[in-house]
């Protein structure tokens, strides 16, 4: 059923929006333009799963508008952790990526950025003692194993 765009005063939720026969397009027009209030993306919460002290350690809500800065903004605090504990221990950050991922509400159909994920790779110096004993223990037992004493 196709009605004007114009949400009547009674609809304020995608639900009664889909109740009252909105189609999907409209739906999506009016939630967009702020007429009507999506459930799921006012009640959407993002949270960080990682072990390091970084912002959304408890669940918390961030507008679709808002998603992709906010998720952005975290993401680099993942980075700058990892260049403070490169430095911190002798260390040096020789790789750092953050991907963004994109969902679709289902319910609105609006785009948002859902999360993220940072990866890093630290290479820690030759002085760092720990690579040092490796290598020494290693060190006595290779001499002479890949030696061709046959004449």
């Amino acid at each position: 059923m196709m009605r004007g765009i114009e949400a009547d005063s009674s609809v304020q939720t995608v639900y009664q929006a889909k109740s009252e026969g909105y189609d999907r397009s409209e739906i999506q027009k009016m939630t967009r333009e702020g007429k009507i209030e999506c459930e799921t993306c006012k009640n959407r919460k993002y949270q960080d799963g990682s072990d390091e002290m970084v912002s959304f350690k408890a669940p918390s809500h961030i507008s679709p508008q808002a998603s992709a800065t906010a998720v952005m903004s975290h993401e680099q605090e993942h980075v700058s952790n990892a260049y403070a504990k490169a430095e911190k221990n002798g260390g040096e950050v020789i790789q750092a990526s953050v991907r963004i991922k994109t969902a679709s509400c289902p319910e609105c159909g609006r785009t948002y950025v859902s999360g993220g994920e940072t990866t890093t790779q630290i290479k820690y110096n030759e002085e760092n003692p720990y690579a040092k004993g490796f290598k020494i223990a290693d060190s006595a037992s290779v001499p002479g194993k890949s030696m061709d004493l046959g004449v």
